[in-house]
């Protein structure tokens, strides 16, 4: 693989997106090459606009050869692109050399660009009441559910009399949908549209449906659940429902262009029908219940009988705003087998071996008919076997099947997701084996770009329970638990993990997608949000929380390069900035804090809370500053790098005493003040009271969520790289590896979520899946295995591979790819020396500092040349500056 090879191409971060509505798309590539010194220095598009059958192409715009040396976010330069257009984009690449590689190619459709494009009405249920009501009895479900509706299956039917070439269904809900097209369920998304805004945006899912269009008789079906607009979210139970609307609708828009030239819609409006069905009710909190006897079998099929369904009623209110597709969908990603199956009580119990988010589908054999099936849901169990559910508060977590006695029948709910390990099932009447149930993965299927290991079983658990924790809170927003009534996103929760998911996964459109949700929710004074979307949550935001409005745009900045962001982002930071120093005029945050949680979940320490906010208050300055140079807006650089210089100077006056103490004296305090350089000059001492203070908690942490992001990226930028291996390798509480050695399978919430000593936690606040306390990901990538960049670089153009290797990990293999191509870090400690396996990607170039004398290549010490530009020695140590390729070293 010597020559120069673009790989994963994308448009608008995304692989062969379909209905994006950006006036100037961007795309993207990636580079490998295992020559050395390889790199692009020129690229050429070409861009044409396919037919309706995509038999004819008609080239729309040709870049030229453009000097280039990577594939990140290159614009459309272009004419105006058009509605529901496909178009094909041909890449060329000239390296080094001036050697132009053979054309790979790729394609984006557009959306729905203009208003008037938009023709479907928002269409519902019947919302008067015509009939009798029972009064509620034992038998009825709870009360948060029986007032909950059933899902409603809306259809209509249509003629197709000519020969067509193409078929396009857009759609969306206020709610959650699933379309089906003749008998066919279109497309694979789940809990579409997903979770935005609503009151600023709804996203709408484009489908290509040709191959399921009829000549002649077709039908197309639509049911609708609850989801985010009207039902239950949250813990607050004065705000739990109907946060948006009382009624979920449906909106479809099915484009037929046919061989002639001309085209045809089929919108939702006039002339659809609407019916209950099986689906009793559904909510993402509480469950589903399915009646299999109410079934309504070929309803999405042409010639149904639907003379008993009713007019759908139309919406003539506002269409309101609907934007086409930002990031990867929801999906069912995975399907996990039961592991076990364990009768307990009147019930079995079902471990599927990993705790997830999603939920089960079950199959059920020679039930009588009306036969009630119970699933409940929980992450953990009691000490008797028993599922542990306390913690979920409000939310219910169960599912109810009623069989129609029609022998083997299976059962996967539509509209509800639960977190958990584990399912109870009661009400069976024969027996439940591990085999008939396997756990449903949802989360946004987004591509995974680095991978961690190393000689230490318990570190790779760790690792793997980081990842999972992503995984199954990346639910259209990132929640902080999926399980309990909350799954809200949480900002400092983000802010102190997005560098761990950035290491983890490509989450660049997701947060693009997610961020405009933040700046929604800023007030109009400048206050950004505790969460996003904002609800139930409706206080000024906190410190370190609503400082991830600024926080989280700079490393989407720095990890991607992602400038069109950083542009869209920086008026709101600004505002933000600007809102703290009114109400703070002396460069103390006190005042306008919201609820100043604080070292969120810190144990045996408090962080004193004005220390906090003011270190955050200086360090979202600087990252202000940072933006406007980065933007060439150096008056504003002036302006925030003054104003972030007096805050400083601030902390310094009202928190640090003659003895380099911060008040408080906390390890948190400590790692504030040395992380964001709120008195460099006191470097030396905040490093020393650093270390006692883990050194007189026995050697362990006390961070919160706050300060644990900080703790081994400090320790190890302070010299002490030995102490950060102590507490990650660290089993006892408080530890990560803690709940390692408990068995879990994520990040847990707390420290103490269950300790041997005392049992669970307040079930008030105990998730088993968080993220936060996982921020540790960071420093796994960036320091044991020393992935990184310079500090000026962005999209990880200019590396620093510089691995910290300490006793209790022998060696270490990671991968991530960067914006511009694969970076490999691997050591291994061998019996003489260290071996070394380092990857660059091209036009990449990378400093390189690897512990251990005489650095050797090819047996050889290590020299200038073939593809090295310079080798150095240092206290225990060779620094070496590298082109791209791939290197071996062996070392003393």
């Amino acid at each position: 693989m010597d020559n120069l090879i673009a790989y994963d191409l994308r448009a608008e971060h995304l692989h062969e997106p379909m209905g994006i509505d950006v006036e100037r798309p961007r795309f993207g590539w990636r580079l490998r090459s295992d020559r050395r010194g390889a790199r692009q220095t020129g690229h050429h598009i070409v861009v044409e606009q396919l037919s309706a059958g995509n038999a004819e192409a008609l080239e729309v715009w040709d870049s030229d050869w453009t000097a280039s040396s990577d594939g990140v976010d290159v614009e459309y330069l272009g004419p105006p692109l058009e509605t529901g257009k496909r178009y094909r984009w041909q890449l060329r690449l000239r390296d080094e050399a001036g050697v132009e590689t053979d054309a790979v190619d790729s394609w984006f459709e557009m959306g729905l660009l203009r208003p008037d494009d938009r023709r479907a009405r928002w269409i519902h249920r019947v919302t008067r009441v015509d009939g009798a009501t029972d009064p509620p009895s034992d038998a009825t479900p709870s009360l948060a559910t029986r007032r909950l509706p059933p899902a409603d299956h809306l259809r209509t039917e249509f003629q197709v009399r000519r020969p067509f070439v193409r078929a396009r269904l857009y759609a969306t809900a206020r709610g959650v949908y699933v379309a089906w097209l003749n008998g066919a369920r279109v497309g694979d998304h789940e809990l579409a549209p997903g979770w935005t805004d609503y009151r600023d945006r709804i996203v709408y899912q484009t489908f290509d449906v040709t191959d399921l269009l009829n000549r002649g008789a077709n039908a197309l079906g639509i049911m609708l659940g609850e989801g985010w607009w009207s039902g239950f979210y949250g813990s607050d139970r004065r705000r739990q429902g109907f946060h948006y609307g009382e009624l979920p609708e449906a909106w479809a828009q099915l484009r037929i262009d046919y061989a002639d030239g001309s085209s045809e819609l089929v919108v939702t409006g006039e002339g659809w029908t609407v019916s209950g069905g099986p689906i009793l009710y559904s909510d993402l909190l509480m469950g589903e219940s399915y009646d299999a006897r109410r079934e309504l079998g070929a309803w999405t099929e042409p010639g149904f009988d639907a003379a008993a369904w009713q007019p759908a009623e139309i919406d003539d209110g506002p269409l309101g705003r609907l934007v086409g597709i930002r990031d990867e969908p929801i999906r069912a990603v995975e399907r996990l087998p039961a592991v076990a199956c364990t009768r307990h009580g009147d019930g079995w119990i079902l471990d599927f071996g990993q705790n997830i988010s999603g939920r089960v589908r079950f199959t059920f054999r020679d039930e009588s008919s009306g036969t009630i099936v119970r699933m409940r849901y929980a992450e953990v169990l009691q000490s008797d076997g028993s599922l542990y559910t306390e913690n979920l508060r409000t939310a219910e977590a169960t599912d109810t099947f009623v069989s129609a006695g029609a022998g083997v029948e299976s059962y996967e709910p539509s509209f509800t997701s639960h977190g958990f390990r584990y399912a109870e099932v009661t009400g069976l009447a024969g027996r439940l084996e591990a085999g008939d149930a396997e756990a449903v993965v949802l989360r946004n299927d987004i591509c995974w770009s680095g991978s961690f290991e190393t000689s230490n079983p318990d570190v790779n658990q760790l690792e793997r329970n980081i990842r999972w924790g992503q995984r199954d809170n990346f639910v259209a927003v990132p929640t902080d638990c999926p399980q309990r009534d909350e799954r809200l996103g949480w900002t400092a929760d983000v802010q102190v993990f997005f560098a761990t998911a950035a290491y983890n996964a490509d989450v660049q459109a997701f947060f693009d997608r997610w961020l405009r949700d933040v700046r929604f929710g800023q007030t109009e004074e400048g206050s950004f949000p505790d969460v996003a979307p904002k609800i139930t949550i409706l206080t000024e935001g906190a410190p370190a929380w609503g400082d991830g409005g600024v926080v989280i745009p700079w490393k989407q900045y720095q990890f991607f390069g992602d400038r069109r962001l950083l542009e869209e982002s920086y008026a709101s930071m600004v505002r933000w900035i600007d809102f703290l120093e009114l109400n703070n005029p002396d460069g103390i945050w006190r005042r306008r804090a919201g609820k100043n949680y604080g070292d969120w979940l810190q144990v045996d320490a408090t962080t004193d809370r004005h220390v906090l906010a003011t270190a955050y208050f200086a360090y979202s300055t600087e990252l202000v500053a940072a933006a406007a140079t980065a933007l060439r807006r150096d008056d504003d650089a002036a302006r925030y790098r003054a104003l972030a210089g007096r805050i400083r100077a601030a902390f310094r006056r009202e928190f640090v005493d003659d003895n380099a103490m911060v008040k408080g004296d906390t390890q948190t305090s400590y790692l504030l003040a040395l992380a964001f350089k709120l008195a460099p000059d006191l470097h030396d001492q905040f490093a020393g009271h650093l270390v006692r203070t883990i050194e007189e908690h026995g050697g362990s942490l006390t961070t919160g969520f706050i300060g644990v992001s900080l703790l081994c990226p400090v320790l190890t930028s302070i010299g002490r790289a030995d102490l950060a291996y102590r507490l990650l390798l660290r089993d006892g509480y408080p530890s990560w590896l803690y709940s390692v050695r408990q068995g879990a399978t994520t990040i847990w919430e707390r420290w103490d979520g269950w300790t041997k000593e005392h049992g669970f936690q307040s079930a008030k606040m105990n998730s088993f899946n968080h993220y936060a306390l996982g921020s540790v990901g960071e420093w796994l990538y960036r320091s044991v295995a020393g992935i990184d960049q310079a500090a000026d670089s962005t999209a990880f153009r200019r590396l620093e591979i510089a691995p910290h290797i300490e006793t209790g990990i022998t060696w270490v293999t990671a991968d991530y790819d960067t914006p511009v191509g694969r970076v490999r870090s691997a050591w291994r400690r061998e019996k003489d020396g260290y071996l070394y396996e380092i990857a660059v990607p091209p036009g990449s170039r990378a400093r390189l500092r690897l512990p251990g004398k005489g650095l050797r290549e090819d047996g050889a010490p290590a020299a200038q040349g073939a593809g090295i530009e310079d080798v150095r020695e240092y206290d225990g140590g060779t620094e070496l500056v590298v082109q791209s390729g791939n290197y071996v070293f062996t070392a003393e």
